[in-house]
């Protein structure tokens, strides 16, 4: 056997194939891929600190590493993710004919606590937006990005991800790539549609400086934004707005999801919208919205 060929069917080796798989196949993000290899990689080095076999570990040993993790005070939520992870790798390694059987299936995942996302008042996202001062490529493109964010409810990766041809201005929509790549058609209010039509004829090309590029979003060395400039951007915005420093581009989401149900949209509208993959998770914006009804009622009602 080559060194190649070892390395292909060590526990590291496969770890990369799944990897590898997950971005070519199943078509999932950088930022994905790259969040399951450190998992996966974690994983790795406890089986090996504690001489366990990586692969063909067995119940009690799993259970042994989910409880070492919340002995370290790893959050539920990180827990669930690396369970989650290894889920998927022992699946892919026995649909791959390295193992008979996995399992990891049969362990339960930790209970998460379920709280409701944070999302902006309209006076907040008025502050924002009046924050940015346009007055420059850079005042320019700062509005259109926070404007195309709360019109389309996109993830950041997705903002980062957008090029000039994805941006239908005769039509008033966006044409966005969700997680596995998936493509959906999001309408644009007319004020974004202005914004981004600003930017694109007098900001733009200033910030390119020359450079070839179809990326929508460029940053001041004329590159495309990566989705941790766009969002180092979005905090810096914030602050500058006086804002909480704890919002993030994700509250701007949550918002318009929101905003939309409290308008009367339909939940499987919404879910289109978000590029949500199982109604289950656009309905956490149903409980959100009924809060929010209940605090107006009770500012509201003369005897609350």
């Amino acid at each position: 056997m080559t060194g190649d060929a070892r390395e292909g069917s060590s526990a590291s080796g496969l770890a990369e194939r799944f990897c590898a798989w997950l971005a070519e196949v199943r078509g999932l993000s950088e930022n994905t891929v790259r969040s399951y290899r450190a998992d996966l990689r974690s994983y790795l080095r406890w089986a090996e600190r504690v001489d366990v076999d990586p692969l063909a570990p067995s119940h009690r040993e799993l259970r042994g590493y989910l409880g070492e993790l919340a002995r370290a005070r790893y959050s539920t939520k990180t827990i669930n993710r690396r369970l989650s992870a290894l889920r998927g790798f022992f699946k892919w390694l026995v649909r791959e004919g390295v193992c008979s059987e996995e399992d990891v299936s049969a362990l339960a995942s930790p209970k998460v606590l379920r709280t409701l996302p944070k999302v902006m008042t309209d006076e907040e996202v008025r502050t924002l937006l009046d924050g940015c001062v346009a007055s420059d490529p850079v005042g320019l493109r700062d509005r259109a990005f926070l404007e195309l964010l709360y019109a389309t409810g996109a993830r950041i990766s997705e903002v980062s991800a957008l090029s000039v041809d994805d941006v239908d201005l005769a039509q008033g929509q966006v044409r966005l790539f969700g997680k596995g790549s998936k493509e959906r058609v999001v309408p644009v209010y007319r004020a974004a549609l202005e914004w981004v039509s600003r930017y694109l004829g007098e900001g733009r090309a200033a910030l390119l400086n020359g450079k070839a590029s179809r990326a929508l979003f460029i940053s001041t060395r004329g590159n495309r934004m990566s989705a941790d400039a766009l969002r180092i951007r979005f905090e810096r915005l914030v602050v500058l707005a006086g804002l909480d420093p704890s919002l993030t581009p994700h509250a701007m989401r949550h918002t318009f999801a929101t905003e939309l149900l409290d308008g009367g949209a339909d939940l499987r509208s919404v879910q289109e919208l978000l590029g949500h993959e199982s109604l289950s998770t656009t309905q956490i914006y149903t409980h959100l919205s009924v809060e929010r009804l209940k605090d107006v009622a009770s500012q509201a009602h003369p005897r609350s």
